[in-house]
């Protein structure tokens, strides 16, 4: 399982998502929270999705194809300040109307950086996700750049802000850099659609 994984589609516009009615699992965050490493670390890819050091490089809902079987849906990272107006609205308005347009939803996997105590973005995500009615998760990323103390730390201030997480259930950590968590990652994903 997860021994194929292919770029499908880059979406930017509503009336181009893929009606293949795969279950599709999500991945939201932050700008520059590290959401193309997670995916290439996941599945020892180091191309699968692109890489930048400038953040808010995602400007479409980027869809991968795994093993024929489910899509990954990358989506473009909340609060990049370095774009105009305009192109936020429509980011906003893209995000929005995916979720709530698509019936496939089955998973979210919101990463948080593990350097920060979540932020009002992250929690405006995490209302978005409640209120469309979407399974998720949170992964703290970037975990490999703390101590041991300061990983205890941010998973403290993490269920502070979201107190139905609960940390090796519904919150993980990750380290693409050290592919720790992944483990744990992809055995969720297999539990839930490799069973049918």
């Amino acid at each position: 399982m997860f021994n194929n994984q292919e770029f499908y589609r880059s979406v930017f516009d509503l009336k181009d998502l893929p009606d293949d009615n795969l279950p599709e699992v999500i991945i939201c965050g932050r700008s520059n929270v590290g959401k193309s490493s997670f995916i290439n670390s996941l599945f020892n890819r180091t191309n699968l999705a692109r890489t930048s050091s400038t953040p808010g490089k995602t400007r479409s809902l980027n869809y991968y194809l795994i093993d024929k079987n489910l899509f990954l849906v990358d989506l473009p990272g909340f609060g990049y300040a370095k774009i105009s107006k305009k192109e936020r609205e429509y980011w906003a308005k893209l995000i929005e109307g995916y979720l709530k347009s698509s019936k496939q939803k089955s998973l979210a996997i919101h990463l948080v950086d593990s350097r920060h105590k979540p932020t009002e973005l992250d929690v405006h995500l995490n209302n978005l996700l409640q209120y469309h009615k979407i399974p998720y998760i949170v992964i703290l990323s970037k975990i490999d750049k703390l101590k041991q103390s300061e990983i205890k730390q941010t998973i403290s201030n993490t269920t502070a802000v979201f107190p139905e997480l609960k940390y090796g259930e519904n919150l993980m950590t990750y380290s693409s850099v050290k592919k720790t968590g992944k483990k744990e990652v992809l055995k969720l994903l297999s539990a839930m659609f490799y069973h049918f």
